[in-house]
């Protein structure tokens, strides 16, 4: 994207190489195209149970008060164990990352076979745990479990459309009544699982819903028999003393003409595709909009100024005046070049890693089944395309005049990796502190350190050395030993003003995208419409471009030469609005309690907005960077 096609080139080797490592990790159980790869059963076959962390959902008044999640086997649960103790089942980077914890269980399913009241285990719980437990299902958590890679679903009905569809996870309680004080503890579960039939030999399973019960149980005095599951009365944990729980659970086998290919439609139906029809449309009015204007300035306002400009007649010619003025200046070299340099860098690895990996996404290499798959493909394609943030630095920074190589590289290795690493740490201590399960295991975390020093670095300084000896391209232009006086600007022109309206012009082509990915991200749905983001994504590359030509225009016109900076800001400040709504979001959805979760919360949406205005403010630099250059290179000057 920066400086000429040799950039470009770069660019497209760099997503070639991506794309083929991402090919070769499919080859290692990381990737697969989902319908390859079922797994057939025979009658009687064991079929595993695994159990995920448990995480908050919405509570009884519609608010979500935790973001925190507890592993399935947290000791203050006290939930049945298998014998010999949980084993973890295999797991990707991006799934670690991000707060799974998946274990092996004690559940005993066999294809086809259907049970009843099976025990799990009896156990007794203290007081003390007790009130942590009740306190969860206040706070609406849930049981996550896992058969086959179905997750275990709860089936609810649409309130639009009136179609059942399944909502993820199942309740850890119950509060049957507004005002509840003693919610009623789930330790009874009635499993459904819905099987498709090749032929008389090969079963596949197709769904997974489990009904949650509160029964206070009460085991047999012979303890061979197995436990009654008719009792009505609820189970009640009481925090002032201790409490004897009883687990069971039945399992029914459903047959379905649903295809394996399609088993996940129930779960992927919860998102109106109307709305993101209407999400598209109202970007495309804004980029339609946006582009009559440039259009306009461009055919009719621009055309009129070059062709004044290059009057060869005498009494066309007249004093320089518009635009033309700073022609001496407009290529100077901007303040602090150096950092604005590492930015523009930084945001060139954004956009190929977001590009890829909407291209890998859509090409269906992202299968819900393959958990973490999403972060994992963002992570690798990142550290990749470290090539290209070195690249573009060191050689917008060599056409700046700038002759310190090794500084350069030392502020794009640290700028964006060591910014989101400090975040992330104090986000782990927080979790840490709160005995959360989501906080990232020290091993994993050495491991991604690993992966920053043996690939990343090495290829951003690769990159930087190329970059830096990539022959610069001159300007078009003569710039002025002594820089011209910038008169005062009109008020909407100036830096905050500016940049505040640029801004809303392109979080406007995004938003109603933005609201369906914080649901997904926080409420723990699955987000799947990566073909409406792609279209998005696009709609956010023109938008950003178009309204910073716009107002990098009007203020060379209002002779400002300091186009740098302010393409980078008035990009960028779609970030601020991002961040604006992520606290509405917080207010009107979020009722977060703890020190803990309020952290955790702000702190990846300041991670995701610092990213957007590296990336955005790339998007706009380059566009005007383009533009001027072309502008410029078409008057001519004594």
């Amino acid at each position: 994207m920066w400086f000429g096609k040799s950039s470009g080139r770069w660019g497209n080797a760099a997503l070639s190489f991506g794309l083929g490592m991402l090919g070769l990790a499919s080859c290692v159980d990381g990737f697969y195209l989902p319908g390859i790869s079922p797994h057939d059963y025979k009658r009687g076959e064991k079929v595993d149970l695994l159990v995920n962390s448990l995480t908050p959902s919405l509570n009884s008044e519609n608010k979500l008060e935790s973001v925190l999640s507890y592993g399935f086997y947290d000791e203050r649960f006290h939930f049945c164990k298998p014998e010999g103790g949980p084993k973890a089942a295999h797991e990707s980077l991006g799934s670690i990352l991000f707060g799974d914890r998946i274990y092996g269980s004690p559940f005993n399913l066999h294809m086809l076979k259907d049970s009843s009241c099976e025990l799990l285990c009896q156990q007794t719980i203290p007081g003390k745990d007790a009130a942590f437990i009740n306190d969860k299902m206040m706070k609406g958590y849930n049981y996550n479990w896992l058969i086959d890679g179905l997750p275990a679903a709860t089936v609810k009905m649409d309130d639009r459309t009136q179609q059942e569809f399944y909502s993820i996870g199942f309740g850890l309680g119950s509060v049957s009544a507004p005002g509840q004080l003693v919610p009623h503890f789930n330790n009874h579960y009635e499993i459904t699982v819905q099987y498709h039939t090749l032929d008389t030999i090969h079963h596949r399973v197709v769904g997974v819903t489990v009904t949650p019960m509160s029964k206070n149980t009460v085991m047999p005095k012979d303890f061979s028999l197995n436990p009654s599951c008719d009792v009505v009365e609820p189970m009640n944990l009481h925090e002032d003393k201790d409490n004897s729980v009883v687990f069971t659970y039945s399992v029914k086998w459903v047959r379905s003409d649903k295809s394996w290919a399609t088993r996940w439609d129930n779960y992927l139906n919860a998102m109106d595709p109307k709305i993101h029809w209407f999400s598209l449309i109202n970007s495309g009015v804004i980029v339609v909009f946006l582009s009559v204007m440039l259009a306009l300035i461009l055919i009719r306002a621009l055309h009129k100024d070059i062709a004044r400009y290059n009057a060869e007649d005498a009494e066309d010619l007249q004093e320089d005046f518009g635009w033309k003025l700073v022609h001496g200046d407009v290529f100077r070299a901007p303040r602090s070049f150096e950092f604005l340099s590492v930015i523009i860098g930084s945001g060139h690895q954004l956009f190929w890693m977001v590009l890829a990996t909407l291209v890998i996404a859509i090409l269906g290499f992202l299968s819900p089944s393959s958990r973490g798959s999403l972060a994992t493909a963002m992570l690798i394609l990142f550290i990749l395309f470290g090539f290209s943030a070195g690249f573009n630095a060191a050689h917008m920074y060599h056409s700046y005049g700038g002759n310190s190589l090794k500084r350069i590289v030392i502020m794009t290795i640290l700028f964006v990796p060591g910014t989101c690493w400090l975040i992330l740490m104090v986000i782990n201590i927080c979790l840490m502190s709160a005995h959360s399960s989501a906080a990232a295991p020290v091993g994993t975390l050495l491991g991604v350190m690993l992966l920053w020093f043996a690939v990343s670095i090495p290829l951003t300084i690769a990159g930087a050395y190329f970059g830096y000896r990539k022959k610069t391209v001159d300007p078009p232009v003569r710039v002025n030993q002594i820089p011209r006086q910038i008169p005062d600007q009109p008020w909407y022109l100036r830096p905050i003003p500016s940049a505040l309206m640029g801004g809303i012009l392109t979080f406007g082509a995004i938003f109603i995208e933005l609201y369906f990915i914080m649901n997904s991200i926080w409420f723990h749905k699955v987000y799947y419409v990566f073909g409406f983001l792609f279209f998005v994504f696009l709609i956010l590359v023109i938008t950003t471009a178009e309204v910073t030509i716009l107002l990098t225009y009007f203020h060379l016109c209002s002779e400002d030469y300091n186009w740098q900076w302010r393409s980078i800001y008035t990009a960028g400040a779609s970030a601020f609005y991002v961040f604006l709504y992520g606290v509405l979001f917080y207010f009107t959805r979020l009722r977060l309690a703890s020190f803990a979760s309020l952290v955790i919360y702000f702190g990846w949406m300041f991670i995701a907005c610092l990213l957007l205005f590296i990336l955005t403010g790339t998007i706009g630099f380059v566009a005007s960077h383009h533009f001027v250059r072309r502008i410029y290179g078409a008057i001519k000057i004594d």
